[in-house]
C-alpha cells in the first residue's frame, strides 16, 4: 500500500520537472569534479530523497557503491524504486535518519549534500556541515548545495523577482509569492555565501570552491584536510 509520503515523494518529482535544466547542469559538473575519484569510490548522500544524484553518478561511474540518508520514508520508498528500475539498488544502501545516523567508521571518497542544507536551522549548520566532513576520509571530497544568498543586499530585491519567476514554474501562486521573502528569511534558512563558505573552512574544508550558481542556488566543492594537515594550520594559527 501506498502511503501519504510516498506520494508526496512522487509529486515532489513532478513539481521539480520545470527545473530539470538546472539540475541536469549541476549534476554535470558533479560528475566533473568528481571524476578523478577511486574507481571504487564510496559515496555518501545526504538528504538523499527520491535518489538524483546516485542515479546521475551511478550511470558514469560503474563501480561506485553509496549509502543515501533521508529522514522521510516516503523519499527512500521512491528512492528505492527508481534504483531498482536502474538496476543500482544492489550497490547501493539506504538509511532512514539524519546523516548522524550514518556510522562514523566509512571513510567515505565523497559526500554530497544536494539541496538540503537550507532546511537545517542557521545554529545547527555548522554541526551539519561537520557531521559530513566527519564521514569523509582525508583527502575525500565535499560537495555541497543549497539556496544561498545575502538577504540583506541591495541586490536582494532584484534576485527575489528572478525567484518569483523559478517558484512560479514550480506551481506556486501569486498569492504565495507575496510571502516569499518572509519564507526564505523564517521558514527556511537561508545564509550568504561568505557563511557558507566560512562555516565550511572551519570543518576542515581546504578552499571551498563556489562551482555553481543559478539565482540563489550555489554550489561548492572542497577537499577534506589530513588530520595532520589540520593540526599544522592550527598550529600555524596559534603562532600567529
Amino acid at each position: 500500500m501506498i502511503d501519504q509520503f510516498t506520494n508526496y515523494a512522487r509529486v515532489y518529482d513532478e513539481r521539480n520537472l520545470p527545473l530539470a535544466p538546472i539540475a541536469e547542469n549541476m549534476h554535470f559538473l558533479i560528475r566533473l569534479i568528481l571524476k578523478n575519484a577511486p574507481v571504487r569510490a564510496r559515496v555518501l548522500c545526504v538528504g538523499v530523497g527520491t535518489g538524483a544524484e546516485i542515479l546521475s553518478l551511478s550511470k558514469s561511474f560503474p563501480e561506485w557503491t553509496f549509502v543515501g540518508v533521508d529522514p522521510s520514508s516516503g523519499m527512500l520508498d521512491v528512492c528505492r524504486e527508481r534504483l531498482s528500475t536502474a538496476g543500482v539498488l544492489n550497490r547501493t544502501e539506504l538509511i532512514h535518519g539524519y546523516v548522524h545516523d550514518v556510522p562514523l567508521a566509512e571513510n567515505y571518497d565523497a559526500a554530497l549534500s544536494i539541496l538540503v542544507a537550507h532546511f537545517v536551522k542557521r545554529q545547527d549548520r555548522l554541526n551539519f556541515y561537520e557531521a559530513m566532513c566527519d564521514r569523509l576520509s582525508d583527502n575525500g571530497t565535499l560537495i555541497n548545495t543549497e539556496i544561498s544568498y545575502d538577504l540583506n543586499s541591495p541586490k536582494f530585491q532584484s534576485m527575489i523577482k528572478n525567484w518569483e519567476a523559478v517558484q512560479l514554474l514550480m506551481g506556486a501562486t501569486p498569492e504565495s509569492l507575496t510571502n516569499l521573502s518572509q519564507v526564505l528569511r523564517e521558514m527556511l534558512s537561508v545564509i550568504s555565501p561568505g557563511e557558507t563558505e566560512s562555516l565550511l573552512i572551519q570543518c576542515g574544508i581546504s578552499m571551498p570552491v563556489r562551482f555553481f550558481q543559478a539565482f540563489m542556488i550555489s554550489g561548492w566543492y572542497g577537499i577534506k584536510k589530513s588530520r595532520t594537515d589540520q593540526k599544522n594550520t592550527h598550529q600555524d594559527a596559534g603562532e600567529e
